[in-house]
């Protein structure tokens, strides 16, 4: 009898022992598995956009999927107003921002940043009637600068003119039509979208395309400072990318008008 219940007793914890296996197992898995959800706003062409079908479209998405197909993880990218893109990541709404994001020092107080992927450069788009023809003439007053909000630009306006109107807008698009309309003396943001709104509007527009800071902005993605495993694990990533000429092949895809322009104008390109 003592033999009986000796025998069941081993089986049982031999039961629990491959339970405890298989649940250590399946945490590890559902980790590896685990959703990664990717916050941009989809109105940046050619980074952040949507298709004729509506779904995400563009350089970072395709960015987002290699990244999450390097950490073996499924993506799912959610469309928020660019203001919104930090608090949702603080409210663990999202896991990672990848919305063309600039790193700075007031960003670098409530979040944390990958290793930079791309250099931008703040450059500007001007009526054609204002007698601003570059930055400086924008610190006077009566000048008006269109503003697009939550931008490195606006960092950049608030600190350095002073003395000129900021029109802060949530959308580029009203940004560009505050200066074809000439509401706006300028409009800051970087050069390629300065480049590409002045080729729309050549006959209300000018453009200034030589950035007017030292350094350049520098793009990287945005995560919460406590996850900092995956922060290692984005930086690991954008490393193996640059190294196996990636973001080469991105920007050929999606810019390569740009880039030969910008070659021949002599104008950094961002990779």
């Amino acid at each position: 009898m003592n033999k009986i219940i000796k025998g069941l007793l081993l089986a049982l914890m031999l039961t629990i022992s491959l339970v405890g296996c298989s649940s250590v197992g399946d945490k590890k898995e559902d980790k590896e598995n685990k959703e990664l959800v990717i916050g941009m706003e989809l109105a940046y062409p050619p980074f952040e956009t949507t298709d004729e079908k509506g779904n995400p479209s563009g350089m970072s998405v395709d960015l987002a999927k290699d990244l999450g197909e390097y950490l073996g993880r499924t993506v799912r990218i959610e469309n928020m107003a660019y203001a919104g893109l930090i608090p949702s990541l603080q409210s663990k709404k999202i896991d990672v921002i990848l919305s063309s994001m600039t790193i700075s020092e007031e960003r670098l107080e409530v979040i944390d940043f990958s290793d930079a992927y791309s250099n931008a450069y703040l450059t500007l788009l001007i009526n054609k009637d204002s007698p601003v023809n570059e930055v400086k003439d924008l610190n006077l007053k009566g000048r008006k600068v269109a503003i697009k909000k939550g931008t490195i630009a606006q960092v950049y306006a608030e600190k350095f003119l002073p003395e000129a109107e900021v029109l802060l807008f949530d959308k580029e698009t009203a940004c560009v039509l505050e200066v074809v309309q000439g509401k706006a003396d300028a409009f800051i943001y970087d050069q390629m979208t300065i480049f590409k709104n002045w080729q729309q509007y050549p006959n209300e527009t000018r453009a200034n395309l030589t950035p007017f800071e030292e350094e350049p902005q520098e793009w990287a993605m945005g995560v919460r400072k406590e996850d900092k495993e995956l922060k290692e694990q984005i930086n690991d990533f954008i490393k193996e990318y640059k190294e196996n000429g990636g973001f080469e092949k991105l920007s050929d895809k999606y810019l390569s008008d740009i880039k030969e322009e910008f070659k021949s104008r002599d104008i950094p390109f961002f990779f």
